[in-house]
């Protein structure tokens, strides 16, 4: 572990900043965020993709390409860092076969971070860290334990990742210190994985022009989403950026923050703002054939995703108001109409 003689910087100097997974939703807002201010030196980032950070048009940063789960990778990512963001993360294909590189690789950069003597770890969890259990409150508050739900892989894996950064918290003592931002579903321009990972939209890719013609023409062959009554909270890339920059800069205090737009949304206010349709179904139905379809030989993790109904999970955001001065700019509303006027801009196929 890093030693008590590490240098630190003043408080008031610029800062260099590495950041896991630069190139998904989040990173994209999150980059330009940490570009734009002069308190930052440099940022270096690295994901598993090839990436141009030129294609971007981001100065300052360096890219390299590396995985999370190679402990040298991860040592040269944070060499000489001020702070660490750590956003890598299998999302929807969360399942058993991602626990070594969402945990296990979550623990490197840990590991790794405080090895280097990095000042502060901003680790983006999950409102999904909570679980999905019936005793929850009706709004989350930090106070709450992100216990996880071990059926659903990647709220189990975001709570066992908290469990971990914590423990090691422990040991290094007050040398490095971390911020965990817990947003809600993430939306905006940038990160349309909401809607462009729709069913629908997924399978509208493959199908002939004429076929997807005519369903616009037909308001009738418009898709139909079955709605179970729960609300659920979005929150806008550009408000989860500005929360996770506060957090760069060691603003608040260590420990937990919630993160959710104002306002909620429910199944059928997102097929009506599609030009879809909506059609209630019983939660504990639209569960068990969730179910049933998981067990299928093959099977999509995605399907897991089907535990996310089971209870509303809405948060309380007055810890980052408060402490981080977060103040965010977008409903949820908002933040939905301008994540389909990006797809529809981008040639989403919604009809």
């Amino acid at each position: 572990m890093a030693t008590d003689t590490v240098k630190r910087r003043p408080q008031n100097a610029q800062l260099a900043v590495a950041v896991t997974g630069p190139t998904g939703d989040l990173g994209r807002a999150l980059v330009p965020a940490l570009l734009r201010s002069r308190r930052i030196a440099r940022v270096v980032g690295m994901a598993r993709r090839p990436f141009d950070p030129k294609s971007a048009g981001w100065q300052r940063f360096e890219y390299l390409q590396g995985d999370v789960a190679d402990r040298d990778a991860v040592r040269e990512l944070v060499r000489g860092a001020d702070v660490v963001v750590h956003l890598a993360f299998a999302v929807l294909s969360a399942s058993d076969a991602t626990w070594e590189i969402n945990v296990g690789g979550s623990r490197t950069v840990f590991e790794e971070a405080i090895e280097a003597g990095v000042r502060r770890i901003v680790y983006a969890s999950s409102v999904a860290a909570y679980g999905f259990r019936p005793e929850l409150p009706a709004r989350i508050d930090e106070k709450q334990p992100a216990l996880g739900s071990p059926e659903h892989p990647y709220s189990a894996q975001k709570a066992a990742v908290e469990r971990a950064l914590n423990a090691l918290l422990e040991t290094a003592g007050a040398r490095t210190q971390a911020w965990v931002l817990r947003p809600c579903i993430i939306a905006g321009p940038r990160a349309r994985t909401l809607i462009e990972e729709l069913p629908y939209v997924r399978a509208a890719r493959s199908l002939p022009g004429p076929l997807v013609r005519l369903a616009r023409s037909a308001p009738l062959l418009r898709p139909v989403l079955p709605d179970p009554g729960v609300p659920f909270q979005l929150v806008h890339e550009d408000d989860v950026a500005q929360a996770f920059v506060a957090a760069v800069f060691g603003h608040g205090e260590p420990g937990p923050y919630n993160l959710a737009a104002p306002g909620t949304l429910t199944i059928t206010r997102l097929a009506h703002e599609l030009g879809w349709h909506a059609i209630p179904v019983p939660r504990a139905a639209l569960i068990a054939g969730g179910e049933a379809l998981r067990r299928l030989p093959g099977a999509p993790a995605e399907l897991a995703w089907v535990h996310a109904l089971r209870r509303p999970v809405l948060m309380r955001t007055e810890r980052a108001q408060k402490l981080l001065g977060w103040k965010p700019r977008h409903t949820a509303l908002r933040t939905l109409r301008a994540t389909i006027a990006a797809a529809r801009a981008a040639g989403t196929p919604l009809v």
